[in-house]
């Protein structure tokens, strides 16, 4: 059975019959659940222009990960979830100016 099954069904059970389809609710529960199952915490965050908190949360080995985002209103739901994340250092390529 995959994460995303797994996780709907646990979500399902915590919040609203609408986190069958989107898996939303108490950003705790979600971190904690992706914890106890996946072994998986945040690694990096950010604040969208919308105000909501972007984090990405992998496994230790980058086996799993899930792009969490919690709103303004305090509800977190998962964007996606997928295997072998792979971190990159920050290089940003500057293109040099055509003649």
């Amino acid at each position: 059975m995959s994460k995303a099954v797994l996780l709907s069904a646990a979500l399902a059970l915590m919040s609203s019959a609408a986190a069958a389809q989107v898996p939303c609710g108490e950003r705790a529960k979600i971190v904690g659940w992706l914890a106890v199952n996946y072994k998986e915490a945040p690694v990096a965050t950010g604040l969208s222009n919308k105000g909501a908190l972007v984090e990405v949360l992998t496994s230790v080995d980058g086996d799993t990960w899930t792009i969490l985002i919690t709103k303004p209103d305090g509800i977190s739901c998962i964007v996606d979830t997928g295997q072998a994340w792979q971190p990159r250092p920050h290089e940003v390529e500057v293109a040099e100016p055509q003649a």
